[in-house]
Formats: structure tokens, C-alpha cells, sequence
């Protein structure tokens, strides 16, 4: 199915008009859909609420797997169909999703009991090479995110045994 702003531009267009023009129509559509950016996969459930088993089963198979930072579509909590491109760390799988806690580079200690008001918890994790500036980073373990598979962008490191057993102490404290 040919999209709106596709079909508008398509429509303008009349049987003069060369192909150039029709191509330059084409490419501006492209280049508007482009600009918003990565869409949030088609049948997101939710996020994860519930227990589940917390796993570290990193393996050095370019899949994504418990235990690493990847690079993904993280959907916004008050709006499923809109979000960023964000690392996140895989802890666990349920029916054929990872689950993963969102990463941030922002320091949180400042506002701990801010941020533990509106129900949000954080824990460093150090830096890796998931951000390319090696900032420090923190994971939120409050929220459990489903990540389709097929939707990692990258895989972007191994989070160390000790980084990731902290993470599971405090996603178990807080869940």
C-alpha cells in the first residue's frame, strides 16, 4: 500500500512530467521518513511486568543474549509507539523476547531520592564500549523492557560477572 504523503506527492505528479521529477518527489518522501528516525516494531506487548529468571549467558556469537549491552528501540512508558534508539542491558528472556533494563549516561546518585519517589532505581554499571565515549553508565531496574530479537541495531559489549550480579541484586530488591 502506497503511503499518504507518497500517494499526495504521487498524485501531483501528470502524465508530462518526466521521471526526474517523479524521483525528486520519491527521494523527499524518503528523506521526511528518514528524518523520524527508527519506528518502534509493530505488536510491542508491553513492557514486562512479573517475575521472571534473571540470566548472565554471554556468548561471543554476535547474537544477543543475558549478559550484554546492545543497541535498541526502547519505546517511551507513557507512549508504547513512540521512543529512541538506546543501549540496553539483556537480563533474561521470556516467550521469545529478551528482557532488558534501559541504560543511561546521566548520573542519578545526585537525585536517588527524587527518582526513588517517582519509583525509579538506579544502578552504575561502569562504562564499556556500548557508548563510544566511555561514559559511565547506570541501568534502571525498575523497568523490564521486551526486546524482539530481530530488532537489535548492535551488540554493543559484555557487561562483566560482578557489574551484572549487582544489577540482579537490585532488579530483585526492587521487584
Amino acid at each position: 500500500m502506497v503511503s499518504t504523503p507518497l500517494r499526495a506527492s504521487l498524485i501531483a505528479v501528470n502524465s508530462a512530467t518526466s521521471w526526474r521529477t517523479i524521483r525528486r518527489a520519491v527521494a523527499a518522501v524518503v528523506q521526511r521518513a528518514s528524518r523520524r528516525g527508527p519506528r518502534a516494531a509493530s505488536g510491542y506487548p508491553g513492557d514486562h511486568h512479573g517475575h521472571f529468571d534473571i540470566s548472565y549467558e554471554p556468548r561471543p556469537d554476535n547474537v544477543a543474549d543475558p549478559g550484554e549491552v546492545v543497541w535498541t528501540w526502547v519505546p517511551f512508558e507513557e507512549d508504547h509507539s513512540q521512543g529512541k534508539d538506546r543501549p540496553v542491558l539483556i537480563v533474561g528472556r521470556d516467550d521469545g523476547w529478551l528482557l532488558a533494563l534501559p541504560l543511561t549516561s546521566k548520573d542519578h546518585d545526585a537525585d536517588a531520592a527524587q527518582e526513588s519517589r517517582a519509583g525509579r532505581f538506579w544502578v552504575d554499571i561502569g562504562s564499556g564500549n556500548w557508548d563510544s565515549s566511555q561514559r559511565e553508565s547506570e541501568a534502571r531496574v525498575d523497568r523490564v523492557i521486551r526486546v524482539n530479537p530481530q530488532a537489535v541495531r548492535r551488540i554493543g559489549a559484555r557487561l562483566d560477572a560482578d557489574h551484572f550480579a549487582a544489577v540482579a541484586d537490585e532488579i530483585r530488591r526492587h521487584w
